[in-house]
This record gives C-alpha cells, structure tokens and sequence, in this order.
C-alpha cells in the first residue's frame, strides 16, 4: 500500500502536512527539511518544485520559488537530492507544481523517477481532469504514484464528486478563493463551505489549505477534515541562517 493511503488508515485525523519549496532557502536544504520535518512530528510532506510563474501562489512562496530558481534547483537537480531520501525518511513524500516542468523533463521519466527516489504521489494543480484521466493516470498508476486534485468554495458539487471519485490519497480543499498565504484565519464563509463538502460525504480525506498558519488554525481546521496543509508560515519560518532549527521550533509551536 501507498505511504499516503496507510496514513490515513493510521492517522485518520489532525494530519499535519507542510509544505517548502524545494532548493529554498539554500539549494542543498531539501533533504535536512526534509529530515527536520519528519523528527519533529510532520506527517507528510509536499515539496514544491519551483516554477517562474506559479499560478495560485500569494508573495511569500512566490518569493521562494524565485529564490530556489536563483540558486539552482531543477527538477533533476530534485531527483539527485532526493535519491537517497528513503534512507532517513519514511513518511510520505509529494511532489507539488506546476505542469510545465514535468512536461519539460518528459513525463515518462518523471515519474520514473518519482518511483525511484520514493515520491509518493503528486499535486499538479493545472493539470486538466481528461488529460489527467486519458494520458497520466496509465503512468500514475503504473508508478505507484496518488494525483491528488483541488477544490475550492467555487467548485460545484457535481465537479467536487467527479474529483472524489477520480482523486487518490486525499482531496486538497482550498479553504478560500483567495491566493496562498492568507492571514485572515479560519471565517464563518469558509466553515459554511467545510460544512457543505462535509455533508457530502465524500469517500476521501480531505485537508485543507491557505490560511493555515499556526496551532490554533490548524487545530480549528482539522475539526472539518482529516487535516490541513501549512505552507507560507512554514517557509517563513526556514527562512533564516538555520533552516532546520527554524522548522524544529515551527513544528513544536503548531503540535504543542
């Protein structure tokens, strides 16, 4: 079984997913966040492989994923950090970004590298469903690698149950329409919004994203789904001259 699907099996709530970009904020930081994250209690880790113009993302990680290209990192500069991942880490690994440089690096040998190195599944946000469907979920699948699709308050119900029944590992549920980086904190239309997708009762996790920035919204959105994802304030919190204390004191803040 995937890492990702025997977490949810292990953990079915208050998953904590964090997410950095990789190559920020020095180009061999990865792995030692990487390690950082796992022995201070993350329990699944998206790695943004960064892209010149993201589409979704608000200042501070578009302020990463220049950072990251200016020092270096490529997707096969990735793969070389990431080879022997699998030795220090166990917890589940994602790939996340935008799909211009994994079809820049051909997608057969993407994700023959995802395989290789231990990724356990991806988020590509602007990958369209029917492509998704028709050419990548073959080579997902055999790959051993989960898609997992995004919802936000705008998507409708008969698209959210398409995204149910054609996601793997959870479902990324956007809490707001706004970009990554949100300082507003979990508000009365985004509970409205939790309280909809709730009763559908859809057969997969969900966690949720933007705007979740310390203890007390990680907390508040865990009670709408299986968990929630931490993006900015983490990235904000490496940014410094000891990434990995950085992230140690971050994790222990959010978990204690």
């Amino acid at each position: 079984m995937n890492r990702l699907e025997q977490l949810f099996i292990n953990k079915p709530s208050k998953v904590l997913n964090i997410y950095f970009t990789a190559g920020f904020p020095n180009l061999n930081d990865t792995l030692p966040l990487l390690e950082a994250a796992e022995a201070n209690g993350a329990d699944l880790v998206e790695v943004g492989i960064p892209f010149s113009d993201p589409v979704v993302d608000g200042e501070t990680i578009q302020k990463a994923n220049i950072k990251a290209l200016d020092n270096g990192m490529s997707v096969a500069f990735l793969f070389e950090q990431l080879k022997d991942m699998r030795k220090t880490v166990k917890l589940p690994i994602i790939l996340m970004g935008d799909i211009n440089p994994v079809f820049q690096f051909g997608i057969q040998a993407f994700c023959e590298k995802c395989h290789e190195v231990g990724v356990d599944g991806l988020i590509l946000p602007n990958l369209p469903m029917a492509e998704y469907l028709e050419d990548f979920k073959p080579l997902f699948d055999k790959h051993g690698l989960l898609n997992i699709f995004l919802i936000t308050p705008q998507t409708s119900e008969d698209r959210i149950r398409e995204i149910d029944q054609n996601s793997s590992g959870f479902v990324y549920m956007v809490s707001s329409a706004s970009t990554t980086g949100s300082t507003s904190g979990i508000t009365k239309e985004m509970k409205g919004y939790f309280d909809r997708v709730n009763k559908m009762e859809l057969k997969i996790p969900r966690l949720i994203g933007f705007g979740i920035k310390d203890k007390e919204t990680f907390t508040e959105a865990s009670k709408y789904a299986s968990g929630a994802i931490i993006g900015s304030a983490f990235i904000r919190a490496i940014d410094n001259k000891n990434p990995t204390k950085g992230a140690a004191e971050f994790l222990n803040q959010v978990l204690n």
